[in-house]
């Protein structure tokens, strides 16, 4: 006897896995050498996009310190000739490299840090890709209220936003954990500044390693955001690749998927044991699950 119920089941259940396959996968890279260890790829620019390409990649997400150091033409003539796409650009080098940060107590600095948000969206309008706001918010530097720190933050994000929706750009302010940031650590904090702000085109990426640190359920996080995810990072617990920790992602990345989320998923993680080798490792971990 055929039950209705259990066929469309099954056909549910094969479009899921449809879904899966077509998981559009991106490799963060540095466009310069930086600081930062969770970007597996610095260093020559040309050369990094050609193997990030050649692993099987559909993406880069760029990280960028000062966008008017970059030629735009050769930046785009270079991913694009790979086949890649840019999701989206990094911007926390201006905060690791140079300090700026919009919360910082130096009118001089946080005004630096806004108008280096301004010189990406350029960039972002040409790739159609998403300005990401990490560390380059801040921290409640000690002797500072939290108050004023918030208010510093709103103000800026009110500012970069409205300038940024002139263009059609969008930005996505990440939850970090809180031995990086005294600042928004928690995705609730997050959704909580986004209606404060109160711009359309102000969403959160969400990385699962500073989600494994903060939040009681990364699943759950993941469904209360629901289309306020604009970008997504993946790292194991330990901040390598998927699969080399113990985090659950064919559960994480369900709860994603039933968002409606057809964006990227980029890897953010440690190079170990080698830069090439931990993004063979994490693609292919990723492809081969089955949701």
């Amino acid at each position: 006897m055929n039950c209705p119920i259990s066929g469309r089941f099954i056909r549910y259940s094969n479009l899921r896995r449809e879904i899966i396959l077509q998981l559009k996968l991106s490799m963060c890279l540095s466009t310069e050498a930086a600081k930062f260890d969770a970007v597996a790829f610095k260093g020559d620019f040309k050369t990094n996009v050609a193997r990030i390409a050649a692993l099987g990649y559909d993406g880069v997400e760029i990280a960028v310190r000062d966008p008017k150091r970059l030629d735009h033409g050769t930046v785009l003539e270079t991913v694009f000739g790979n086949g890649l796409t840019i999701p989206a650009i990094g911007t926390g080098q201006a905060w690791g490299e140079e300090g700026l940060s919009y919360t910082d107590p130096d009118p001089k600095i946080r005004e630096q840090a806004v108008l280096r948000t301004i010189d990406h969206i350029a960039l972002a309008r040409k790739a159609h890709a998403v300005i990401i706001i990490g560390l380059l918010r801040g921290i409640v530097r000690e002797g500072l209220s939290r108050q004023l720190a918030e208010q510093w933050l709103v103000e800026a994000l009110v500012y970069v936003t409205t300038e940024a929706a002139k263009s059609g750009v969008r930005l996505a302010l990440e939850p970090i954990n809180r031995y990086e940031t005294t600042l928004i650590n928690q995705v609730a904090e997050g959704l909580e500044l986004i209606e404060t702000v109160g711009a359309d085109n102000l969403g959160l990426l969400l990385d699962t390693f500073h989600m494994n640190i903060e939040e009681s359920s990364i699943e759950e996080s993941i469904r209360v955001c629901g289309e306020r995810i604009f970008h997504f990072h993946v790292a194991d617990s330990n901040r390598w690749h998927p699969g080399a920790g113990h985090l659950d992602f064919r559960s994480i990345l369900r709860s994603l998927l039933d968002t409606g989320y057809t964006g990227f998923v980029s890897g953010e993680h440690r190079p170990d044991p080698a830069a090439e080798i931990a993004a063979q490792r994490g693609l292919d971990y990723l492809r081969a699950l089955k949701l």
